[in-house]
């Protein structure tokens, strides 16, 4: 029974992330990711009581994701340090381009803990490179600057060229090292 739920869980995020993908976070509607995930709308709402935790749980997979990549990246070059590999993870990351930003503001008006997870992976993320990174300066400035380059690509506000951008990572990954 409970492999059922999680199994009927991870098709209905799944669904939800292609439906995202297609039309933008904010034009997700409840009806077409049932329909895509082959679940009724209760199945649905039984996982994801409201839109918010639907879009919570995205949010919350897209963060595993990233960390798993971290993790994986790290296990396989080995000789570069930790916050080089999340400069470059995060960097490629942001080559992607985003929808807009309006949903997350609307999933928080709906469900104000919509940021923890979001708050807490970062804390652990950042405490974590604090606890491998020997110079607490150059984490802060590689860190923050990252967190600006998404924040930019998350609101479709980049004022980088790609030339900037580039002059920028490949910055970041010299203060890294």
């Amino acid at each position: 029974m409970r492999a059922q739920r999680t199994n009927s869980r991870e098709k209905i995020l799944a669904a939800a992330a292609d439906v995202a993908r297609e039309s933008g976070p904010g034009s997700l509607s409840l009806e077409a990711v049932a329909s895509r995930a082959g679940v009724s709308k209760g199945g649905l709402l039984y996982n994801f009581p409201t839109k918010a935790k639907l879009m919570q749980g995205l949010v919350e997979g897209y963060l595993r994701e990233f960390e798993h990549a971290l993790d994986s990246a790290r296990t396989n070059d080995k000789d570069e340090n930790p916050l080089a590999v999340y400069i470059r993870l995060s960097a490629n990351d942001c080559e992607d381009k985003q929808p807009s930003a309006s949903w997350i503001f609307s999933a928080i008006a709906e469900d104000p803990d919509f940021m923890t997870p979001i708050k807490t992976f970062k804390r652990q993320l950042f405490e974590r490179l604090k606890g491998e990174t020997p110079d607490l300066k150059s984490l802060l400035v590689c860190y923050l600057a990252i967190e600006g380059l998404r924040s930019m690509n998350l609101f479709d506000s980049d004022v980088l060229s790609k030339d900037e951008r580039e002059l920028l990572v490949s910055s970041l990954l010299e203060i890294a090292r």
